[in-house]
């Protein structure tokens, strides 16, 4: 396997792969109404959003119906191989700490935290209630659609850290996301938004269905960069060993269909200082 860090920070080594079981489905509180949000931040530019990184033309989805009704159905399968599985929890294991106080975006029954760390609190976000309350992880969840409503109903500097997994291709309005995350992130806390080759076509925006690994990578360094606050993204990935392809190949990993998924992760911190 080869993989690169794109920056100077040291990438730990890695682990080997943890087992990952279905959890038993368990009764989740629903989560609280948050009072209304006061910024304790200063006025400055810091989390507007500085330009749009998408035209109307790439925010398009083959199938233009609702999201909540195309994730009605619960799907308690994983979207990612195990290796991808294991970089990722990996990587959470080194930038999250058991303090931390966590979101996890558009989540689903697993969200492959290290099984032997206990955090502060983990709430979770998707589409489907019967998928989010088979996660053992989390200590409340909320059921909300990103596409028709951005807001995050929580106080500004809410959380250490928010994830995204294997889901930011399906955002029609990622800037204002990325936007209400630096709010809700306080000031060092890390959003980290992970991904690989595989989507539901016909439910990806067309910008990344028409796009390449390294044009995707750079769509989500520009989500981050639209921001005014957050600090210059890192970029991580893991990649399959190069081999002899077919055609068939190239078509199958379009499809997200591959053999070896390969892991991409771009990270970003809420800056300490906003930005004047």
């Amino acid at each position: 396997m080869h993989f690169s860090n794109q920056t100077t920070k040291p990438w730990p080594s890695l682990l080997p792969s943890l087992s990952h079981h279905p959890s038993k489905p368990q009764h989740l509180s629903k989560l609280p109404v948050p009072s209304s949000s006061s910024s304790s931040q200063p006025n400055t530019s810091a989390g507007n959003i500085k330009r749009l990184v998408l035209s109307p033309e790439g925010r398009v989805k083959l199938n233009p119906s609702s999201d909540r009704e195309f994730y009605s159905f619960p799907r308690f399968v994983t979207h990612v191989d195990d290796s991808f599985i294991s970089t990722l929890t990996d990587l959470y294991k080194e930038r999250l700490k058991p303090d931390y106080e966590i979101l996890d975006l558009m989540s689903s029954w697993v969200s492959h935290l290290p099984p032997e760390v206990k955090y502060k609190r983990v709430v979770g976000h998707g589409l489907n209630a019967q998928e989010l309350a088979r996660n053992s992880r989390l200590d409340y969840f909320f059921v909300k659609d990103l596409n028709q409503d951005q807001k995050l109903e929580f106080d500004d500097e809410s959380f250490d850290a928010v994830l995204c997994t294997v889901s930011v291709q399906y955002l029609q309005q990622p800037e204002k996301v990325f936007a209400e995350v630096f709010r809700i992130l306080k000031p060092g806390g890390v959003f980290i938004v992970s991904f690989s080759n595989r989507m539901f076509y016909e439910k990806a925006i067309s910008a990344w269905r028409e796009g390449t690994a390294y044009s995707r990578v750079q769509l989500v360094v520009q989500y981050f960069l639209s921001v005014d606050g957050f600090t210059q993204p890192e970029v991580v990935k893991k990649l399959p060993m190069k081999s002899e392809t077919s055609p068939l190949d190239g078509i199958m990993r379009l499809f997200g269909l591959s053999q070896s998924d390969p892991f991409y992760a771009v990270i970003s911190y809420r800056n300490f200082k906003p930005s004047n």
